[in-house]
């Protein structure tokens, strides 16, 4: 789990400095960690396999990981945060959400800080309002 950590933190640089094609990687992995731990009850181990979807459709833990791990405990925060786009700035908290498709909607009520208290909300798009847009803002033709 360590090294989802390392990962996560990573990829919330990315998303930070507004790269999209990270910014996409960031939010297929959150929502594939979301995946895994509802098959460890909300608690992810320190370690599991991921394997393809079409090879198994659950993911495979370690006999020897510890459950929870101190460094796994951490993940769910850091997955908010990637997904609302929560950024500190100053007196602000900027939040500036990307949920993956089909993931739902999210709320985070109440954040204290510098900014006194706020919330924050996030809604993914469905396939259908995905594929409206890329049918929508396809490049058109020039006049000739």
């Amino acid at each position: 789990m360590a090294a989802i950590v390392e990962e996560g933190q990573l990829r919330l640089c990315y998303r930070r400095d507004r790269f999209h094609r990270e910014t996409v990687i960031s939010t297929d992995a959150a929502a594939a960690l979301i995946d895994a731990a509802e098959y460890f009850h909300g608690r992810l181990p320190e370690a599991f396999a991921g394997y393809p979807r079409t090879r198994t459709t659950y993911p495979v833990e370690y006999p020897t990981a510890c459950s929870p791990q101190a460094w796994s405990t951490g993940t769910p925060l850091l997955l908010l945060r990637v997904l609302l786009g929560l950024e500190p700035q100053g007196e602000h908290l900027i939040v500036d959400p990307e949920l993956p498709t089909g993931i739902g909607r999210i709320e985070l009520l109440n954040i204290p800080g510098r900014w006194g208290r706020m919330d924050a909300f996030g809604r993914s798009r469905t396939p259908e309002e995905e594929e409206l847009d890329r049918t929508r803002f396809r490049a058109r033709p020039q006049a000739l």
